[in-house]
């Protein structure tokens, strides 16, 4: 196992490689629930013990796996259209599953977030966890008990070992290794523990992971399907742990496991798994299974190729459908990184993208996202893409989204005296960017500018930890950091209220922050802080 090399001709994009998949599970509900246990093991057994994969070819399956940890980024839109448009292609199946192995992190909110996000992009999928499918559940959640035999095949094999290292002792090792210079990668102390060790420790209650067993010579040679041959050194490669202590599999051992149940053919993602790739294949070598064809994408980055990130440009795809642009716009505006066109043909459908489709042609060059093009793409949309009649339909269904129009009413409805004070009051709901300067926030009284400029910097961070977006949350949040900082509430509101709605008289702020959204309020924030500190450093340059 010194080396892993995967020939060319066996994982040419247009050759369709000889993949198959462990008997189906059992359907899954429309529901996704999971299979009875007993069938389940008895399939899981079954598969196991079949050894190595023989089976025949199967038509090209591609999936998108988000994580529900966060607002749903546009590069999740990104890679998810490439598997959509190769499935389309190849006529194969795309399918999505859900990667909520993270616990504290993953909820149902950014689960819906996620699968609301995706169809508005115009994106549908034969298998999920809302529709269901043969190869269900597709919640990671709900597959905890799929894995662990294949993790104990891996331990029984010799290619695994349980580690008892504690996180102390793990951050200790990290840090040292740090500090002579070297990567943090795991040191091996509990690779020889015997087996009667183990069964001691283990008896005892003591909590445990499984790591797997890297080679210690040669490297890891494989062909990926954008990047061509790659050559990544064992030595490079961390213990990765495959089974958690609380006995939910990490990302790497349930990848690699539902991939091969769910008979997927071919694995297109971003550039930044490239370096996982010698531990995916250990892993499907390990269990005696056929890897898919392995695609990653380059990342798509900012104008000044630093990575593409909500802490410079908004990301998230709900705030590009909060501002008024159309999903198709969009789509189209991403579908241009896979497709070559000439002069004249950029505004293209998404049957037109799949026909001029051909990943053989793609390239490692970073994707630059530039928000100007699209700007433009989206005006074309607007101007000739749709009828009169459906961009009357269009507006309005945009400015109910989220029953962000109807619940402004609501709120304005005690504070005006006639209807025509209505757009001055609730306008900024339907605004993108504000226009905001340093001399908007100049007259809040007892609040300095550099004192905006902290309040600004302060929320921003805090306001990121909420989970459920709502009036309350965000209320109960401001009060702690103003507990926290010792700020006054009042002075805290103030500059909150301009760099939400542009204006010091508005509907009530923590409403109008959770109609708005959290995308679109954390970019008026960073939009509202970068304009006070271009009035705050002009000052200093004028005081000096």
């Amino acid at each position: 196992m010194a080396q892993y090399l995967t020939q060319p001709a066996q994982y040419g994009l247009r050759q369709r490689l000889p993949f198959t998949a462990a008997p189906c599970l059992a359907a899954a509900s429309p529901a996704g629930r999971s299979p009875p246990a007993e069938a389940a093991a008895r399939t899981i057994q079954q598969d196991l013990k079949a050894g190595e994969d023989k089976m025949a070819n199967t038509a090209t399956r591609v999936r998108i796996a988000p994580s529900p940890t966060g607002e749903p980024h546009v590069g999740t839109a990104y890679i998810a259209l490439f598997n959509y448009l190769f499935a389309q292609k190849n006529g194969g199946e795309f399918i999505l599953r859900i990667e909520d192995t993270d616990a504290t992190r993953s909820t149902p909110e950014f689960e819906q977030k996620v699968l609301d996000a995706l169809k508005w992009c115009g994106l549908t999928w034969s298998e999920g966890p809302d529709i269901g499918g043969p190869y269900g559940p597709y919640r990671q959640s709900e597959r905890k008990d799929i894995y662990l035999p294949y993790v104990e095949k891996i331990i029984e094999n010799g290619h695994g070992f349980r580690c008892f290292c504690t996180p102390e002792r793990l951050d200790e090792m990290r840090a040292a290794q740090r500090a002579a210079g070297k990567p943090p990668k795991y040191d091996g102390r509990c690779l020889t523990l015997t087996a009667e060790e183990v069964t001691t420790r283990m008896q005892a209650g003591e909590p445990s992971v499984v790591r797997m067993k890297i080679p210690t010579e040669g490297s890891c040679k494989f062909v990926d399907g954008v990047y061509g041959e790659v050559d990544i050194p064992w030595d490079a490669i961390d213990m990765q742990v495959l089974l958690k202590a609380d006995g939910m599999p990490t990302y790497h051992m349930a990848n690699v496991v539902d991939d091969h149940l769910m008979k997927i053919t071919h694995v297109a993602r971003g550039e930044e798994w490239l370096s996982s790739v010698p531990k995916h294949i250990l892993i499907y070598q390990y269990l005696g299974l056929e890897p898919p064809v392995f695609m990653h994408l380059s990342l798509m980055r900012n104008a000044d190729k630093s990575k593409l990130s909500k802490r410079k440009n908004p990301t998230s795809i709900s705030y590009y459908a909060a501002l008024g642009y159309l999903p198709e716009a969009l789509m189209n505006f991403l579908g241009l990184f896979f497709i070559q066109i000439e002069e004249g043909e950029e505004m293209l459908t998404m049957d037109q993208l799949a026909s001029k489709f051909d990943p053989e042609n793609l390239s490692k060059a970073g994707a630059i996202f530039d928000l100007q093009k699209l700007d433009w793409l989206n005006g074309r949309w607007l101007r000739e893409g749709i009828s009169e009649t459906e961009f009357v339909a269009r507006v309005l269904g945009w400015a109910q989204e989220n029953n962000r129009f109807g619940e402004g009413m609501k709120l304005a409805q005690s504070r005006i005296t006639k209807l025509s004070d209505l757009p001055d009051l609730t306008g900024f709901l339907l605004k993108g960017d504000l226009g905001l300067t340093a001399a908007d926030f100049a007259g809040i009284k007892k609040v300095s500018l550099e004192d905006v400029l902290q309040i600004l910097q302060a929320v921003q961070p805090d306001l990121e930890t909420i989970f459920e977006w709502t009036a309350e949350s965000i209320e109960a949040e401001l009060r702690a950091i103003s507990e926290r900082t010792e700020i006054k509430l009042r002075n805290l509101l103030a500059p909150l209220f301009i760099a939400v709605s542009g204006s010091s008289r508005s509907l009530p702020l923590f409403d109008s922050m959770a109609i708005l959204g959290r995308s679109v309020v954390r970019q008026r924030l960073k939009q509202a802080e970068a304009a006070v500190k271009a009035g705050v450093d002009a000052a200093k340059a004028n005081n000096g």
